[in-house]
């Protein structure tokens, strides 16, 4: 439906602390017509369907995980410009130069390979479709301790308002709420491999 449509009104409600840029507010629809022909995935009302099977809940997680994963990456880029271009003055080169930093900057490319194979892994249809809950949760994981190693790695210049490392921070922290939760997706993997286990017990 078209945002100009007849009975349909936005509430500007939307005041959250990360991923402010996706504007998601309150959308309202009072007696709003829908043309048959905007109609999508419709089902009798006496035999309602899932709207997602189990190939659309792993779809739903890729895209949804590579997000976050998009996110993380430019936490990283912003750390890697920052790195070479902060030269303190006791140090008379670039922080870019120092084991510490480089070493952090491998964990957080080593992290951010993991979610690039995962996500290859599950759009390449390598990746079964029970395993849609694992891949939210790894790849979320992964790209949130990715910013938090820049968020240590950079200090306060990374935490200041001007710097948009701090908006990467708040924006990948949504990956936790984001449904499915992690405490849901654990208890979830858990109860399937006694399930698993029992079948195999029963004759």
């Amino acid at each position: 439906m078209h945002k100009d449509s007849p009975g349909i009104s936005i509430n500007e409600d939307w005041d959250h602390l990360g991923m402010r840029a996706t504007c998601s507010h309150e959308v309202l629809f009072d007696n709003v017509l829908v043309p048959l022909d905007h109609a999508v995935s419709v089902s009798p009302w006496s035999a309602p369907q899932p709207e997602l099977d189990g190939d659309g809940f792993l779809w739903m997680a890729v895209l949804l995980s590579a997000v976050y994963d998009g996110i993380a990456q430019a936490a990283r880029d912003w750390l890697v410009g920052w790195l070479e271009t902060r030269k303190p003055s006791n140090l008379g080169a670039a922080l870019a130069t120092l084991p510490r930093f480089q070493e952090t900057l491998g964990h957080i490319d080593t992290l951010l390979f993991t979610n690039r194979s995962l996500l290859d892994s599950a759009a390449e249809g390598c990746t079964p479709a029970s395993n849609a809950a694992q891949l939210k949760y790894l790849v979320t994981g992964n790209a949130i301790r990715a910013v938090e190693l820049a968020i240590e790695a950079s200090g306060n210049p990374g935490l200041s308002r001007h710097s948009p490392l701090q908006r990467h921070y708040r924006d990948v922290l949504c990956g936790r709420v984001h449904t499915p939760q992690n405490d849901a997706v654990l208890q979830g993997v858990g109860k399937a491999v006694f399930a698993q286990r029992q079948n195999k017990d029963t004759p």
